[in-house]
């Protein structure tokens, strides 16, 4: 199995923002009474690639093993006392490993879960195939896994958000390389975002463009307003700006991208550091980063009529980011804002409540302040009346999932 982490350059993790509109003046920061407490993590060792998701009071752990040349995707679910035991999705020698494009596992409306995971398709690295099963029984059986795309290219698949989708089942958005096959007629070098949706019962019902040149890998992220499903995707302009763009799932069909606000970020390369949105009724946030001049900063911003027109942006870190960050819009209309923090040659978990207003909280640390160094990207949800944060731990050349909670008073 090729085990594959994306490395991001120092010259594009740490760097500033240009920012040609208003941005959200910072306040000063007020108290947040926001305790960490561990919870044991159910991952085994040589564990990676944590992602979190939620559905009602539902709340999912997945992550990936490694043993020699096998991987396995397994995960568990937050109960009162902890996570529950893990439970195994699928295992294989040609399983992608990989700390930005990671695998999921989450429950749908109607009490089912579903997975997604990569697997290989060929000797390219970058060229692997998205995989998705469903499970009526807790996760013990999964169905014959199937692909949501069937262009039949050894290119990239992956960096997928998974979600309900209007009227039962599953909807999911991904980046589709297909255009950068070199051996097609048609191939323009492009990666696109797009879209499928499932009926509860597993049939595909159609497969759509949302964005034919996006970010090559940066991961998405979707989230369920009062009016339908939005996703924010770091886009690609013809002169190389890569800035965060919303598209919104209405009426069967996708609006026209537009753009959080227009960083007007130009950058030669991928910088592997996707968006996070969360929504509640018609509220929405974005969380991004983007750089410039050697210094990194983490931002976030407010919609009140469902993703259509969004606030300045409110600045997230204290110092310097590295991105990777993470958004949970809360009860109040607040956000808890999730990000890697840059400083003193150190890198922190770190999470803030952050208003519209631009009115922040003190940063708390969740982890890397004392113990092992924080890896990849971080993770952090919401579930019943507390945010659950998970990460990867790296020390002495050996990686685990961490996992900790904060109550929500």
């Amino acid at each position: 199995m090729r085990i594959q982490f994306v490395v991001v350059c120092a010259a594009v993790a740490l760097a500033l923002l240009t920012v040609t509109g208003a941005t959200s003046p910072v306040m000063p920061d007020r108290e947040w009474t926001l305790t960490i407490e561990s919870l044991s993590s159910p991952a085994g060792a040589e564990s990676s690639a944590p992602q979190l998701t939620t559905e009602g009071d539902r709340a999912i752990l997945s992550w990936m093993e490694r043993a020699g040349s096998r991987a396995t995707l397994k995960f568990a679910e937050r109960t009162a006392p902890g996570w529950s035991a893990a439970r195994t999705v699928v295992s294989g020698t040609d399983l992608l490993i990989n700390a930005a494009d990671v695998p999921s596992v989450r429950a749908l409306a109607d009490g089912s879960l579903v997975a997604h995971w990569m697997q290989e398709n060929g000797p390219d690295p970058e060229a692997y195939n998205l995989r998705l099963a469903w499970s009526k029984d807790g996760g013990a059986t999964w169905s014959p896994p199937t692909s949501p795309h069937h262009d039949g290219t050894k290119t990239q698949h992956g960096f997928a958000s998974l979600f309900d989708a209007p009227g039962g089942g599953l909807g999911l958005v991904w980046l589709d390389g297909r255009a950068t096959n070199p051996d097609s007629p048609n191939a323009t070098d492009n990666m696109s975002l797009r879209a499928a949706e499932y009926t509860a019962a597993g049939k595909q019902l159609r497969e759509t463009a949302i964005d034919t040149r996006v970010c090559d890998c940066c991961p998405t992220s979707v989230a369920t307003t009062a009016e339908g499903p939005i996703v924010a995707f770091r886009n690609r302009s013809d002169k190389e700006v890569r800035d965060i763009y919303v598209s919104r799932l209405a009426a069967g069909r996708w609006s026209t991208p537009v753009a959080v606000h227009n960083d007007n970020w130009k950058i030669e390369a991928c910088p592997v550091n996707g968006p996070a949105v969360s929504a509640r009724n018609r509220d929405v946030v974005v969380a991004w980063f983007s750089a410039q001049n050697d210094e990194g900063k983490a931002f976030a911003a407010f919609s009140h009529d469902a993703g259509r027109t969004f606030g300045p942006p409110v600045r997230v870190d204290d110092v310097a980011a590295n991105g990777h960050v993470g958004v949970e819009l809360l009860k109040d209309g607040s956000a808890a804002v999730s990000w890697i923090e840059f400083a003193s040659q150190r890198s922190q978990f770190k999470v803030r409540r952050v208003e519209s207003s631009g009115t922040r909280s003190t940063a708390t640390s969740v982890a890397g302040a004392e113990d092992g160094r924080v890896a990849g990207n971080p993770r952090i949800a919401q579930g019943r009346d507390e945010l659950v944060f998970a990460w990867t731990e790296t020390s002495n050349g050996a990686s685990r999932v961490r996992t900790a909670r904060a109550a929500l008073r």
